[in-house]
Formats: C-alpha cells, sequence, structure tokens
C-alpha cells in the first residue's frame, strides 16, 4: 500500500507499506529496483516501511491513521555509512541533511533513497548553485544521485569550464599577435 505523508508541513511524499510473505527477506533497494522498471520516478515511493501487517478498522479496511511515520530514511538504508572525505562532499552532505532534514548523510547514501523527490531535488541544484558557482542541469541529480557521484560530476563540470576559460584566454593572446610574430612562432 501506498499513502502520502506530511509529516513535516509542505513536505508531502510517497510512502509505501510492505506486509512480506514470511520467508521474504525485505531489501528496500530491491523493491525500489523492482518499482523503476514499471514506474516513472516520480511515482516511487521516497521511503518504504515493512511491516508485519497492516493495520484495520474493525469493518477490515486498511486504517490509514495508524499508518506508522517512517522512520528516519537513514537507519532504512542497506548502504553502510561513510563521512564525507573532502570539502566538496562536506558541502553537498550539508546541502542534502538540509533539505532532507536527516543530521548524517553518508557520500554513499542515494538522495531519492533517503526520501527525495523531484521538488527536493530542485532545492539541491538551487544550494548547489550558491555554493559552487556553477550552473548544472536538474537531470545532474538523477544521473549522480549520491554524494559521491554528484562531488565527481561537479569536479567535471568545473574542470571544464576551466578548460573553456584557458582556450580562450589563449584565443586571445594569439589574436593579439602580430602577423610577424604569428610566424615567427610557426618556424
Amino acid at each position: 500500500m501506498v499513502a502520502v505523508r506530511e509529516d513535516n508541513p509542505g513536505d508531502k511524499r510517497l510512502v509505501a507499506y510492505v506486509v512480506l510473505h514470511k520467508e521474504s527477506v525485505a531489501v528496500t533497494s530491491d523493491l525500489r529496483c523492482f518499482l523503476k522498471e514499471k514506474l516513472p520516478e516520480y511515482m516511487i515511493p521516497s521511503v518504504f516501511v515493512i511491516l508485519d501487517a497492516l493495520p484495520l478498522t474493525p469493518s477490515g479496511k486498511v486504517d490509514r491513521k495508524a499508518l506508522p511515520a517512517p522512520e528516519s530514511a537513514r537507519e532504512d538504508m542497506e548502504t553502510p555509512f561513510v563521512c564525507p572525505r573532502t570539502p566538496i562532499e562536506e558541502i553537498l552532505a550539508g546541502i542534502w541533511g538540509d533539505v532532507l532534514g536527516l543530521k548524517k548523510v553518508g557520500v554513499h547514501d542515494n538522495f531519492f533513497e533517503l526520501g527525495g523527490h523531484s521538488l527536493l531535488a530542485t532545492q539541491v541544484m538551487s544550494r548547489l548553485r550558491r555554493a559552487f558557482h556553477v550552473e548544472m542541469p536538474l537531470r545532474t541529480l538523477f544521473e549522480a544521485p549520491t554524494v559521491a557521484e554528484l562531488a565527481f560530476a561537479l569536479l567535471q563540470k568545473k574542470m571544464s569550464a576551466k578548460k573553456v576559460e584557458q582556450r580562450a584566454a589563449l584565443l586571445l593572446r594569439v589574436a593579439e599577435l602580430s602577423e610577424d610574430e604569428i610566424n615567427t612562432l610557426l618556424e
């Protein structure tokens, strides 16, 4: 069962409540991968809550009011926590923590598995733009959803921009040379 929850004002998100067969082992990454094959990204729940049974009303319907609020998304992660290793990773982890309302974000944590969604992704990219003075498209976060991957994409973007600036400066210097100076360099 999937429900829209707004545990924090203005932060609506999809939460999946899952009851597994007795022999099954709960692996939220497997559930998320299965749903990614079937649904568009915006329809995939940001959090999975594993229950022994769904709460029911006396009439036998699902008691939506009795569904538990999701625990911290970090506790549900299968990826071990790895602290940020560079200043860029520290800043990105801080941005994600602020946007997602988490105290700890590791470098291998997936933004969407931590509870992120497209609206929060726009906030992350806006803060990234302010912090690093670089313009990156929103799809970058979908393509690089961990702190480590996004830090790498950010470094590539900055290095690419630096190369463009260096080439432009070189072209300006060449443009200022006289024809005699150019001929001397070519000999």
